[in-house]
């Protein structure tokens, strides 16, 4: 039983609950792009004005971890980790893709024959995923991929699986085998961490705010802009 502010900014979407007992009390969110750094604190604040009781009643942060957007992840993080050392309070980390797989296995209607596979955007034509049955288990790693036409091919040939993220409509026209069901949010949300970080409250784990990094999967690569060069 806990007050978890939940923070998601691993892609695209900068989103925000406040949610009691796994519970959304209340929300702001923003799929506009990356506005993180403007966005973040003022949904926060909002959250706060409205809910009065809450800067003093949280009793942890829960934070994406990635795999996403390293300059997203770091804005998040950072946030987390500054309301926790002001609060005294702990913080909760939660894997991007097992918060956006384990929400829609959850509530799709699908039945048992069913995978879920999230995928995350990571450029080009490779993205972050992983595969979850309908219980929510985990059936492979969390891993960057370059998608081909045989992607999950020992899977797709007994089950439907259906792909679902902001990765997943750049491998439609790859994945063409009949069983590959393309359908699912196709953004992340902090509303899909909230039953996990309740859980992980329950069960006292808690990151170390000093020491957390996120989990960026992929080492970073910085990019020149065109017409520029280097000094």
């Amino acid at each position: 039983m806990a007050l978890i502010l939940n923070i998601e900014t691993s892609t695209e979407v900068c989103s925000v609950t406040l949610a009691e007992n796994g519970k959304t009390l209340l929300k702001k969110e923003s799929t506009e792009g990356m506005n993180h750094s403007r966005l973040l604190t003022v949904f926060i604040n909002g959250i706060f004005a409205e809910y009065k009781e809450a800067i003093k009643s949280l009793n942890a942060v829960a934070v994406s971890k990635g795999p996403g957007s390293y300059t997203g992840l770091r804005i998040g993080v950072s946030v987390a980790k500054g309301l926790c050392y002001g609060l005294n309070i702990p913080m909760i980390s939660v894997n991007s893709l097992e918060s956006l797989g384990k929400h829609t296995a959850y509530v799709d209607q699908s039945g048992e024959e069913t995978l879920f596979c999230p995928m995350i955007d990571a450029r080009r034509m490779e993205v972050y995923t992983t595969l979850y049955d309908k219980s929510g288990k985990e059936l492979k790693p969390v891993t960057a991929e370059i998608i081909t036409g045989d992607f999950l091919s020992e899977y797709l040939e007994n089950y439907n699986i259906l792909f679902f993220g902001n990765g997943a409509s750049k491998c439609k026209q790859v994945l063409t085998h009949g069983n590959a069901i393309f359908r699912g949010p196709q953004t992340t949300s902090a509303e899909y961490m909230q039953s996990i970080a309740e859980e992980k409250f329950r069960l006292n784990k808690f990151e170390n705010v000093a020491y957390f990094e996120p989990f960026y999967l992929k080492n970073f690569i910085a990019t020149i802009p065109k017409n520029k060069v280097l000094q």
